[in-house]
């Protein structure tokens, strides 16, 4: 029924005669003026009802969450889809990802949220392919989404953590979904778990959430094949409701969310093993002994075949690079391939069939080649000086992760072959361009749960070891915060954010780079001065590394400092965060 001001409008209300004309005017603006309109489909829980009079004719008619403005007009687009984020935001129950739901609090509720979506019968239907790991998760199942993309599946992708938007969780056939679908299955989930969850079933956490809306998209949209991605640890993950997925896999394991999984490779794997299911085949990458003895154990309690895919020979993909760049890539595919074959097979499409020493399936060296996933080596010209300022993101933020992003980083800035890949050429730029001298910056942050003492060694000596050292390390707080769903549009900067996080990376990297140069460690603030950035914040400026109170910030001295020598190409690495990452796609591409 339509609400206003938190009374009813059924025809048994007092107050109804008094407000039927608004009632009624307002029913049809919904169908007819709401943009998008509002589909009558029951698929999607519509129900219309009406007074008496009518209820003969549209008895089964009810109009949920008419979004409306102050003064009861109906809301924009644009604050349609911002009451949807803060509707969503509602759910996120700390600053940090290490709440205790994701040691598998109160696990068992989300068996209650399936049944109040009606969705455990949709989910024994899906045909899904499974993915958890410390590192390349989400590379394995951008490759494999494209993979059966291109061999003519109808495909549904879920993954974590989105960039700028939070539809980029949701791919159907490559593509995020529709901000009008998304709204559609949005309330529709969120209306019935608020109508009947209470404090014994309370509403559940942000990802358990978006997990349930993955399953009621893909389940929505008949998809033929569902890819999730596990969004931390495995055994208590969301997504590990799948009781029967059709294949699994575990991608490189390394030391990441200790505080949630535990201290050792034996006991990080024992968490990701925790996806695996009684005899569905599974599959995984080349691991340290460790981890490796704990997966084979716990897969063959569970009577599972588990298999050791390799990395994919470059000589398969017929003369054709991978679509994500970095050498890791290749060890990601070829689970990714592994994955996909046995999926064909397991599903009775076993038309698609290979050898590993064999070619590849043309639509899998199509799905390898045209496979697209944000953040993750990408490289990004700056649209204010794109022969003089350029970008390479990767949200790299493990010690293992760091090393494959700073071996990618270094082979890009060194060769510079990429220069023919970018999109801002006409040719005078390329050849300007090739004559200047570089310049590498490093743009990082972290979330205060990590060690930057594990993650900033591995990063500057390996670019060092392929004779990259960076001019200058920046370090910068995040835009987006993780206790509310940001949008398209940059949030407002804090005027009084706390930068003592950053002060402690500024210090382990020039301890760290001091004391690579043979000096004392303990003599690092001697060589930094406070100075004021452009929003009048104090911060420290040292001899390798400056602090900025905000990323705009950063980026406004980037381009300044690009601007003023045009004889130097500028090349950004951004890394750290994803958070970070999104943040600054945000900003450079507006």
């Amino acid at each position: 029924m339509i609400k206003d001001s938190g009374q009813s409008l059924s025809a048994t209300n007092p107050q109804t005669k008094t407000k039927r004309c608004h009632y009624w005017r307002m029913w049809f603006l919904a169908l007819k003026f709401l943009n998008p309109p509002i589909p009558i489909s029951s698929s999607l829980g519509l129900h219309f009802s009406t007074p008496p009079l009518i209820s003969p004719i549209l008895s089964s008619i009810q109009i949920k969450n008419i979004p409306m403005a102050k003064g009861g007009s109906m809301e924009s687009a644009a604050d349609r889809y911002q009451s949807t984020l803060d509707a969503l935001s509602s759910l996120i129950t700390k600053k940090s990802r290490a709440d205790k739901s994701n040691k598998g609090d109160r696990y068992d509720l989300l068996f209650d949220y399936l049944k109040i979506l009606e969705l455990d019968e949709a989910i024994s239907q899906l045909k899904i392919i499974h993915v958890a790991g410390t590192k390349g998760k989400g590379s394995t199942c951008t490759f494999a989404e494209s993979i059966l993309r291109n061999c003519g599946f109808r495909t549904g992708l879920f993954t974590s953590p989105h960039l700028i938007d939070v539809r980029e969780r949701f791919r159907l056939d490559g593509l995020e979904i529709s901000e009008e679908k998304f709204l559609e299955y949005f309330w529709w989930c969120y209306d019935r778990l608020k109508e009947e969850t209470n404090d014994d079933v309370p509403m559940p956490t942000y990802f358990r959430f978006l997990a349930l809306l993955a399953f009621k998209i893909f389940a929505a949209e008949q998809v033929d094949v569902a890819i999730l991605e596990v969004g931390l640890g495995g055994r208590f993950d969301a997504t590990n409701v799948v009781e029967k997925p059709i294949v699994c896999g575990i991608s490189s394991l390394g030391y990441d969310h200790m505080e949630i999984l535990g201290n050792t490779l034996g006991e990080i794997a024992g968490e990701k093993a925790g996806i695996f299911k009684h005899e569905i085949p599974a599959f995984t990458v080349p691991q340290p002994d460790e981890a490796m003895h704990v997966l084979e154990e716990k897969a063959s309690k569970l009577n599972v075949n588990l298999q050791v895919a390799h990395p994919l020979n470059v000589n398969l993909l017929n003369g054709l690079k991978l679509a994500l760049e970095g050498e890791h890539q290749y060890l990601n595919a070829g689970l990714a391939v592994a994955l996909c074959s046995t999926w064909l097979q397991r599903t009775g499409h076993p038309i698609i069939n290979f050898n590993q020493t064999g070619p590849l399936p043309e639509p899998f060296i199509k799905g390898l080649t045209t496979a697209s996933l944000q953040g993750r080596a990408q490289i990004v010209p700056d649209i204010e000086s794109p022969g003089n300022l350029v970008f390479y993101l990767d949200g790299a933020h493990s010690p293992e992760s760091m090393e494959a992003c700073a071996r990618w980083f270094s082979l890009c800035t060194r060769d510079d072959n990429h220069l023919s890949n970018l999109n801002y050429q006409p040719q005078q730029h390329m050849d300007e361009g090739s004559k200047k001298d570089t310049a590498q910056i490093l743009l990082f942050n972290c979330m205060s749960v990590r060690d930057p003492q594990l993650l900033l060694p591995r990063l500057m000596r390996t670019c060092a070891s392929h004779g990259v050292c960076f001019k200058k390390a920046l370090f910068v707080p995040n835009i987006s915060v993780y206790h509310k769903v940001g949008s398209q549009a940059l949030p407002t900067i804090d005027p009084q954010v706390d930068l003592s996080w950053q002060f402690a990376l500024q210090r382990a990297w020039e301890s760290l780079m001091q004391s690579d140069k043979g000096g004392e460690p303990s003599n690092t603030d001697q060589a930094c001065e406070e100075v004021k950035d452009d929003t009048g914040m104090s911060v420290m400026s040292c001899k390798n590394s400056s602090i900025f109170s905000s990323l705009p910030s950063a980026i406004k001295w980037l381009r300044d400092t690009a601007q003023k020598d045009r004889f130097v190409r500028f090349q950004v690495l951004v890394t750290g965060s994803l958070h970070l990452v999104g943040d600054v796609l945000r900003l450079i591409k507006k």
